[in-house]
C-alpha cells in the first residue's frame, strides 16, 4: 500500500483538493438556498409557501445520481457547455439544499411565536426580525442535523465520478484499474474521506458545545 501511495500520490492529492473544492462550494451554496427556501416555505403567502415547499419536494425526492446526469448531459445539450465538476457541484447543491431547507423550517418553527410578533410590534419589519431574532435561535438549535448534512454532502460528493468530475473516487476508480490494486486503493479512498469528514465532525460537535 506504501508503494502504490508512493507512485499514485499525485492522482490521489489531486481528487482529494477537487473534492475538498466540490464540498466547500456546495456546502455553502446549499446553506444558502437551503435558507432561502425554507423562508418561502414559512411565508404568510401561500403563493410563495408553494414554491418552496415544491422545490423541497422535487429535489429531495430525485435521487442524487439523476439532478447530476440531468445538468451533465440536459444543460450541456440546450443551455451552456459545462464539465463533470461543476454539473456534480450543481447537482449537489440543489440536492442537498432541499434538507438544508427542512432542518432550518423546523429550527425556526421551534423558536417560540411570540418573539416575532414583538419585533415586528417593536418596529422590526419581517426580514429585520427574521434576520436579528429569529434566524440565529434557529440555527443554533439545528446546529447538529447541520452538521451531519455536511458530513453527508462531503460523503455525496462522490456522485462526481459519474461524471468524469476529477475527484476522490473518481481517480481512485482510475487508479484501481490501471493497478489492478481495488483493495488498497479504495482503503487509501476512504481514509482520505475520513481526514475530511473527521474534523468536520469534530468541528460541529464543538460548535455545538460552544452555542448551547
Amino acid at each position: 500500500m506504501a508503494n502504490l501511495i508512493a507512485t499514485q500520490w499525485h492522482p490521489l492529492l489531486m481528487g482529494l483538493l477537487n473534492t475538498i473544492l466540490c464540498s466547500i462550494i456546495a456546502l455553502v451554496g446549499s446553506l444558502i438556498i437551503g435558507t432561502f427556501f425554507a423562508l418561502l416555505e414559512i411565508s404568510e403567502k401561500r403563493a410563495l409557501r408553494i414554491i418552496g415547499r415544491v422545490y423541497v419536494e422535487v429535489f429531495r425526492n430525485i435521487p442524487l445520481l439523476v439532478i447530476t446526469m440531468a445538468f451533465f448531459l440536459i444543460v450541456p445539450m440546450y443551455i451552456a457547455k459545462i464539465n463533470g465538476f461543476t454539473a456534480g457541484t450543481i447537482g449537489l447543491t440543489l440536492y442537498t439544499s432541499a434538507f438544508i431547507a427542512e432542518t432550518v423550517r423546523a429550527g425556526i418553527n421551534s423558536v417560540e411565536g411570540g418573539q416575532l410578533e414583538g419585533a415586528l410590534s417593536n418596529g422590526m419589519t419581517y426580514q429585520q426580525a427574521m434576520r436579528y431574532i429569529i434566524l440565529p435561535q434557529a440555527f443554533r438549535v439545528v446546529i447538529p442535523p447541520l452538521g451531519n448534512q455536511f458530513i453527508n454532502l462531503v460523503k455525496n460528493s462522490s456522485v462526481l465520478a459519474f461524471v468524469a468530475g476529477f475527484d476522490l473516487m473518481y481517480q481512485g476508480n482510475l487508479i484501481a484499474n490501471d493497478t489492478l490494486k481495488t483493495i488498497p486503493t479504495y482503503f487509501i479512498v476512504g481514509i482520505m474521506y475520513l481526514i475530511i469528514t473527521l474534523p468536520l465532525s469534530y468541528y460541529m460537535r464543538h460548535l455545538e458545545k460552544k452555542l448551547a
